[in-house]
């Protein structure tokens, strides 16, 4: 519940507020003070008469009728507090800083859920407890430090732990990154990230409110609000990056133990942002990088030029920027002839524009104009541009000022010298500019926005699934486990997802004539054991009677062998889809090439069922094993349509057989025309 109250409140209570600035009761009441709050502040302390220039209350009995209450006291009087000033002082929201609740213990898990029950008995809105605060335009309730410049199309940044919060902070003031508010939520007791977003997204006004938002994310309480309201938002306009921590082993116990959560699958965090639309990050700069990419206009292609003094930095962001996709192209013939006129002689403007150490600010202005207004071809511009100690920095930022604000393309300024150019960096940015000090980090940051697709269409593709003949066959299973090979093909018959030719039998018979049936060579595999080739229960290029019978024999014998699977040899090259149910996600997919690419290198992209074709498209284009598919080195492609129409149907299926917990179809044999499951297993779970 997020209301006026805890927004834009007339009058606040500090429950425990002191003159101790150094200690947060009082670092709380300073920023609000300092932050020019025109309400009301009243402040509750038994031992002061005085906090700050604010008369102080020395109990809570005596404060009139409140609109907003932070407290600042130990966990066991958080309880009582709220429930005494909910009740008899009209307070509808609270910001509890204090630290020692389910965060910690069982007992402080108990007090919390007291302090929830109270305000949703009193319809009053929740942030933490075990936070830093809440800030906007309004109020400065946190007791932290920086406090960064607030714009209405500022950033908005919601966090999940109060500390990573300030380091984000101090990440993004040094590079000028402006905020709307700034959201910590602790535990998240009431308001959690995802019910953040939701208030946005329902209120959210195009001419008004920011258009960026910024997450850092411990645990995913509600993946589906979170999918549903991030990919509404983008789609109205907005643009989303996300820190979700905790997606290794060791990282998940770290989380778990600053938030009580547990850490979720990342393979699932992973589809859940694609799905969105969410770009992710893995690191502080990396966020605020991109966030400040998305104060920028958007890039309209993929070409970009590097306007430069400093031919190191311009290399390595050439290097960086191609690594991650984008054309750095040569700029040639008579245009680039009139631009190296116009420089100093040894400039270069085969790209990147090396206008040399010596170059002046005018020269500056040119080759950003020449990009801008004569090289048709370029969609961005790079500015590198710090101190050789030869030309005065203000006069040459007061260009690339202009220049910002006169061009139509979006133009990076790479401003290195933070140190011994760190004023005329400061007075660039307090034109209301953002700085990219690092090339590489930037060009990393730049390719995680560009690789994000658009969040994902939520219809389900149904042409061709048989959606009754799948519950009826899951409904006739008893018993979990692996399921039969016979229904496994059934179910992928269902999808419509084509299967090698195959027989399984316990009568070698049976088999043989199959055989001769679909002709020979043939494949044979044991049935029973779930790991097949581990058992030896795998024959391959079977091309007689006789050999088939003397294997039939052989696998007959292996523990646990119910019956041998006669398969038709097929020849291509190996793809993958797999399937995991995560709870609280649901089906995660994953594909890629088969083989070592699965086992060894792990590269494979995941999704989240239902999927989209567009988003079977992405995923297999995100691959670093595309080219592959794409075709290269003079062999023919794979068939990427079939392929993306597997991915599609089986994610359909899973979708409505929420009991199939883990599935994978290995191997897909592709060639230019056909994609074909050769083997597939599903894992069934019986409530």
């Amino acid at each position: 519940m997020i209301n006026k109250q805890l927004l834009h409140p007339e009058s606040i209570v500090v429950i425990g507020g002191s003159n101790n600035v150094h200690k947060p009761g009082g670092a709380i009441v300073r920023n609000i003070l300092q932050g020019g709050y025109k309400g009301t502040l009243r402040v509750v302390n038994p031992k002061e008469d005085d906090v700050q220039g604010i008369k102080a209350f020395h109990d809570a009995k005596e404060i009139p009728p409140t609109d907003l209450a932070i407290l600042v006291v130990a966990a066991k009087y958080c309880p009582d507090y709220v429930e005494f000033l909910a009740a008899e002082k009209s307070v509808k929201a609270f910001i509890i800083i204090s630290a020692g609740f389910g965060e910690e213990t069982k007992k402080g898990a108990e007090l919390e859920q007291r302090i929830l029950n109270t305000c949703e008995r009193y319809g009053a809105a929740l942030i933490g407890p075990n936070c830093i605060g809440l800030m906007n335009a309004w109020h400065h309730s946190v007791f932290t430090k920086p406090i960064p410049t607030l714009d209405a199309q500022g950033v908005d940044f919601i966090s999940g732990s109060g500390a990573t919060a300030v380091f984000i902070l101090e990440s993004a003031v040094t590079k000028g990154l402006p905020f709307n508010s700034v959201w910590s939520i602790g535990n998240g007791k009431q308001i959690g990230i995802e019910d953040v977003l939701q208030f946005m997204d329902e209120n959210f006004d195009a001419e008004r409110d920011s258009k960026v938002k910024l997450l850092y994310i411990e645990n995913v309480g509600n993946p589906d609000k979170l999918l549903f309201h991030a990919s509404s938002l983008i789609r109205k306009g907005c643009r989303i990056a996300a820190i979700k921590a905790g997606s290794s082993e060791s990282g998940s116990r770290a989380a778990s133990s600053h938030t009580g959560a547990i850490a979720s699958s990342d393979s699932a965090v992973e589809a859940l942002f694609r799905k969105a639309g969410i770009v992710r990050c893995f690191s502080r700069e990396e966020l605020t990088t991109v966030g400040c990419i998305f104060t920028l206009p958007p890039i309209k292609g993929k070409n970009c030029a590097i306007v430069t003094h400093a031919g190191g930095p311009g290399v390595m962001l050439t290097d960086a920027l191609s690594k991650g996709g984008m054309n750095i192209p040569k700029l040639e013939g008579k245009v680039a002839d009139e631009l190296k006129e116009q420089l100093f002689p040894g400039s270069s403007v085969a790209n990147p524009i090396d206008i040399l150490a010596t170059g002046t600010p005018e020269h500056l202005g040119i080759a950003i104009d020449f990009c801008e207004n004569r090289f048709d071809d370029i969609d961005a511009i790079f500015v590198i541009f710090g101190t050789p100690g030869l030309v005065q920095l203000y006069e040459a930022y007061d260009v690339l000022h202009k220049k910002i604000q006169e061009c139509k393309k979006p133009i990076f300024p790479i401003l290195p010298c933070l140190h011994t150019a760190g004023p005329e960096v400061a007075e660039f940015l307090s034109k209301g500019h953002v700085n990219f000090s690092d090339e590489v980090t930037l060009a990393t940051a730049l390719t995680q926005v560009m690789k994000t697709p658009r969040p994902a269409a939520p219809e389900i593709e149904l042409f061709g699934v048989d959606v009754p003949r799948i519950r009826e066959i899951i409904s006739g299973i008893k018993k979990s486990g692996y399921i039969a090979p016979d229904l496994v093909h059934q179910l992928l018959g269902c999808a419509g997802i084509p299967m090698v030719p195959e027989k399984v039998s316990a009568s070698k018979e049976e088999l043989i004539a199959f055989a001769d049936k679909v002709g020979y060579p043939v494949v044979a595999k044991v049935v029973g054991p779930v790991h097949k080739s581990d058992v030896g229960g795998v024959a391959l290029n079977i091309r007689t009677p006789e050999h088939l019978a003397l294997e039939f024999d052989r696998m007959m014998k292996i523990k646990d062998a119910t019956g041998v699977m006669v398969q038709k040899m097929l020849k291509g090259t190996e793809l993958f889809i797999g399937a995991k149910y995560e709870k609280r996600f649901g089906h995660v997919v994953l594909c890629g090439l088969g083989g070592i690419f699965v086992e060894v290198l792990k590269d494979v992209s995941s999704g989240l069922a239902p999927l989209s074709y567009e988003e079977a498209f992405s995923m297999i284009r995100s691959l670093k094993s595309y080219k592959i598919i794409k075709g290269t080195r003079g062999q023919a492609g794979l068939n990427e349509q079939k392929y993306a129409e597997i991915i599609v149907r089986l994610s359909t299926l899973l979708r409505f057989a929420t009991e199939i917990k883990e599935m994978d179809i290995n191997p897909l044999l592709a060639d230019e025309k056909e994609v074909v499951a050769v083997d597939a297993r599903i894992l069934i779970e019986k409530n």
